[in-house]
């Protein structure tokens, strides 16, 4: 809430209020109701509490007419402008001005116990709104003056972001790639010497046997420098006719 001189806003009402004369204080101890004559006030009529910015206004009318009978200018509460008695709750001091710089202490009394509780918290409620607006304003103030925290990049100047999980992705990605020559790895529970086909009917050729081992062996005299280059060539000397025979048809004869 922005203060604004220019206007006045009501924060209280109450429709009889008693005034009364008051003697000087004769101690500091506070003022007492008792030394008052309550039967006996000085004027009634109705009060008016109002609120110009920080300022609140204790405003004594006629209740039929509205001519102002007293003003109190209240800048603080509790405070010398209004002081409220030692023996009730239902009576204050206030001070009043006639607007030339005079001044003068008078007693307030209401006849209701909830009239003069409805005074006091409008009092309260208006110089405790004042005090968290001037906090607030004393907070913007610092706000505005502390250094701005400046967070955009200069010239030339870089970042450098480190993603740990790239290498470790890279890695996962090589593992599942298919192994050389188009074969995939077996499955879990695969038995050994079971290869799975390529995929497109492509035949893959088994690895050559290295220093293969004569199909027979029968301990034929022919040296180990000279390999003979037909496998069936032994079994020809025989001399039998059906030798021909068994070599044309790939079987070997034992007579």
């Amino acid at each position: 809430m922005a203060e604004d001189n220019s206007y006045e806003s009501m924060l209280c009402v109450k429709p009889e209020v008693h005034v009364y004369r008051i003697p000087p204080r004769a101690s500091n101890r506070g003022y007492r109701a008792a030394d008052w004559k309550l039967d006996e006030p000085a004027w009634s009529g109705r009060m008016k509490i109002t609120a110009k910015g920080k300022m609140a206004f204790i405003k004594l009318e006629d209740k039929n007419t509205g001519e102002l009978f007293a003003q109190a200018s209240v800048d603080q509460y509790p405070g010398c402008a209004v002081e409220a008695v030692t023996d009730s709750s239902r009576y204050f001091v206030i001070r009043i001005e006639d607007g030339n710089g005079r001044h003068a202490f008078i007693g307030l009394g209401f006849a209701d116990r909830g009239d003069s509780f409805d005074f006091n918290v409008a009092l309260q409620d208006h110089f405790k709104w004042v005090k968290q607006e001037g906090e607030l304003a004393k907070l913007e103030a610092t706000q505005s003056t502390a250094p701005k925290l400046d967070l955009s990049f200069k010239e030339g100047q870089t970042i450098k972001i480190s993603i740990g999980n790239i290498k470790k992705k890279d890695a996962g990605m090589a593992k599942s790639r298919p192994m050389g020559g188009g074969l995939l790895p077996p499955p879990p529970g695969a038995k050994a010497g079971c290869i799975i086909p390529p995929p497109g009917g492509q035949q893959t050729t088994p690895p050559a046997q290295t220093n293969p081992a004569p199909l027979l062996d029968f301990g034929s005299p022919v040296s180990a420098a000279q390999p003979s280059s037909d496998l069936w060539g032994d079994f020809t000397s025989a001399g039998s006719n059906s030798s021909k025979d068994a070599v044309k048809s790939g079987w070997v004869q034992f007579s």
